[in-house]
C-alpha cells in the first residue's frame, strides 16, 4: 500500500516520464539485452533482483572560459532530487535514433534531445558531432530505500557558448563553476556544508578523471584522453 501512495504522489511530468519511457537494457560489456520501463529501471528491488542495467549519459557543457556547467535537480525528482550534477545526466531511450551504435550516435541524439528538454538549449546550438565520447563507467548507486541507478554511462564532453532556459520539472538551479570553485563545492558536500548533496555519478567522475579531462578541455587536447574501450566499474 505505502508504494501505491508514494506513486500516487508522484509528480505528473515525473510518472509520465516513468512509464513512457523505455530505457535500453545492456550486460556488462554494453550489448543490448531488451528495454524496460524507466520506472523498472530505477527500482532498487528490480535493479537488485533481476541485475538490470539500463544505458545512460553525462554530459559535461563548458563554455569558452572552460567554466563547467552544473545543475540542481528539481526537487520533483525520483531519484536524487535537489542534488547537484553535472550538465545533463539521462538515457538513450529504446527508439531507433538512439540505438545507433556507430560513432556513438545513438547516445549523442539523446544527448541533444535532453539538453534541449532539461535546460532549453536548441539542437542547433549543439550539433552531435561536437559531442566527445570520452569513456564509459558501469555504477550502482541507491537514491533511497525504494529508488537508485544501476547504469553503463556514457561521458559526453562538448565546449559550447549557450543560452540556458531550464525547465523548471527537471531542474531546480544551474550555475558555471571553474575547477577552483568545484573543489570547494567537494568540500562543502563533504563536511555536509548547506545541505550541499553531489550525485553519486558526477562524484564517480570527479574523483576519477574531470580534473584531468579538464586540463585536455583547457589545452584543446580532449581527443587525447579519449578511451572508448575500457568499461570502468565504478564503486
Amino acid at each position: 500500500m505505502g508504494d501505491a501512495i508514494a506513486d500516487a504522489a508522484m509528480d505528473v511530468v515525473q510518472r509520465r516520464l516513468m512509464f513512457e519511457d523505455e530505457c535500453i537494457l545492456v550486460d556488462e560489456n554494453d550489448r543490448v539485452v531488451g528495454h524496460d520501463t524507466k520506472y523498472n529501471c530505477h527500482l532498487m528491488e528490480k535493479i537488485e533482483s533481476e541485475n538490470l542495467l539500463h544505458r545512460a549519459f553525462s554530459v559535461f557543457l563548458f563554455n569558452s572560459k572552460f567554466e563547467l556547467l552544473l545543475q540542481q535537480r528539481s526537487a520533483t525528482k525520483v531519484t536524487f532530487p535537489l542534488v547537484w550534477t553535472n550538465t545533463c545526466c539521462s538515457h538513450p531511450l529504446y527508439r531507433e535514433s538512439e540505438l545507433i551504435e556507430e560513432n556513438v550516435l545513438g547516445v549523442r541524439n539523446a544527448a541533444q534531445r535532453k539538453l534541449l528538454d532539461e535546460l532549453g538549449i536548441p539542437a542547433e546550438d549543439l550539433p552531435v558531432d561536437k559531442f566527445t565520447p570520452l569513456g564509459r563507467m558501469l555504477y550502482k548507486a541507491p537514491s533511497d530505500g525504494k529508488w537508485g541507478e544501476h547504469e553503463l554511462d556514457y561521458l559526453l564532453f562538448i565546449v559550447r557558448d549557450v543560452k540556458v532556459n531550464p525547465n523548471p520539472d527537471e531542474v531546480a538551479d544551474v550555475k558555471y563553476i571553474n575547477r577552483e570553485q568545484l573543489k570547494e563545492l567537494l568540500r562543502k558536500a563533504d563536511a555536509g556544508e548547506e545541505g550541499l548533496k553531489l550525485s553519486p555519478w558526477f562524484r564517480l567522475v570527479v574523483d576519477n578523471f574531470l580534473f584531468k579531462w579538464w586540463e585536455h578541455v583547457e589545452k584543446g587536447t580532449l581527443l587525447d584522453a579519449v578511451d572508448m574501450k575500457t568499461i570502468h566499474k565504478l564503486t
